[in-house]
């Protein structure tokens, strides 16, 4: 077939040949027509790479997509434009695709990108640690000056931070000593802790870096480290995953290979990178923080990247204790009802990692 060619080979057929593997999209050959697509992101951090790298190196491209690439703002109303079809596919929360399947839109996860997440530091307000609050037990027993609980910021209510960072105050006993909030993107999370409008952020290590060097915050609790995880959750669970409705995969399932098939190939590449390699690749998209963050924050990605792209039965069960509980109000799902894994494993026959 590759010496074969193809004038008039329409759209969906040659996407139809990415879904197969074939050897159109391996050769690296343009396609006849390029797809207009979506691609949507909460917020400018590296979490979310893949789709960065997918889109710089050209993977997008190669796959035949011509892919926007758009900032929801939160991973929740990431999330909303999944659930309108105003995107093609988003990353986010593994819980975002239960969500919208336990209100009656259908949603699979696509592929997952980490094994943990790398986004529950809790970063406290300087001027509190310098007072001597050096656990969040001390610092959910402190009262804002009028008297009320301590705030704690998250990107979005119902957010991976939230999600993630509330089971823990759960599992401590804590969660009902404090008020979370939700207060956006990269830049009016920090201006809230600078600010002291809210008294923890918690976020990734771009984040928490950034706050240090400029004097607004400090590290308290590192929901991120191995052992702190494996201690509360018990080890490999999917965080953060790319997900769509199944309704878009019905109405083009090859459009959506190709994504999955160029979003795949991006976190290949990612795996064989060295931090500075992909820094240089993604730039354009993380600028709201300095070099310096982003490089630590893409080495603490890597340690917990999911390079096999994968969710098996056991880490499923380790995350339902985590997704399904009053605070999510998420609906127990089964594997099957949330995961759709016909379209990595074609990716992965097309480029094996």
């Amino acid at each position: 077939m590759a010496g074969v060619t193809m004038p008039h080979i329409s759209r969906r057929s040659a996407l139809t040949v990415i879904a197969a593997g074939g050897a159109a999209l391996a050769t690296g050959r343009a396609l006849a027509q390029a797809a207009a697509g979506r691609a949507i992101y909460p917020v400018a951090v590296p979490v979310y790479q893949t789709q960065f790298v997918a889109d710089r190196i050209g993977y997008f491209k190669e796959a035949g997509l011509d892919c926007k690439l758009v900032q929801g703002g939160s991973g929740v109303k990431t999330r909303e434009i999944i659930a309108s079809s105003q995107g093609d596919i988003g990353i986010g929360d593994v819980t975002h695709p239960m969500q919208l399947t336990n209100h009656g839109r259908a949603a699979r996860v696509l592929l997952p990108v980490d094994t943990r997440s790398n986004s529950v530091m809790f970063i406290l307000r300087k001027d509190l640690k310098d007072q001597g609050i050096n656990s969040l037990e001390a610092f959910t027993q402190w009262k804002r000056p009028d008297g009320r609980k301590p705030i704690v910021s998250v990107s979005s209510l119902g957010g991976t931070n939230h999600v993630w960072s509330s089971y823990y105050m759960e599992t401590m006993g804590l969660d009902d000593k404090v008020t979370w909030i939700g207060t956006g993107n990269v830049d009016t999370m920090l201006g809230s802790l600078k600010s002291k409008q809210v008294d923890i952020l918690v976020s990734s290590l771009s984040l928490l870096n950034e706050a240090q060097q400029q004097g607004w915050g400090e590290l308290l609790f590192d929901g991120t480290d191995e052992a702190i995880w494996n201690k509360h959750i018990g080890g490999k669970v999917p965080v953060t995953a790319h997900f769509t409705l199944q309704a878009t995969i019905d109405k083009d399932p090859a459009k959506m290979q190709a994504y999955v098939t160029a979003l795949w190939r991006a976190s290949q590449w990612i795996k064989t990178h060295k931090p500075t390699e992909v820094y240089d690749a993604i730039e354009p998209y993380v600028g709201s923080t300095s070099r310096e963050a982003n490089l630590l924050e893409i080495t603490s990605i890597q340690k917990v990247a999911d390079y096999e792209g994968s969710i098996d039965a056991a880490s499923f069960a380790r995350g339902e204790k985590v997704w399904f509980r009053e605070m999510t109000g998420i609906k127990p799902l089964k594997i099957a009802d949330v995961v759709n894994s016909s379209l990595i494993e074609a990716a992965r026959k097309a480029y094996p990692g």
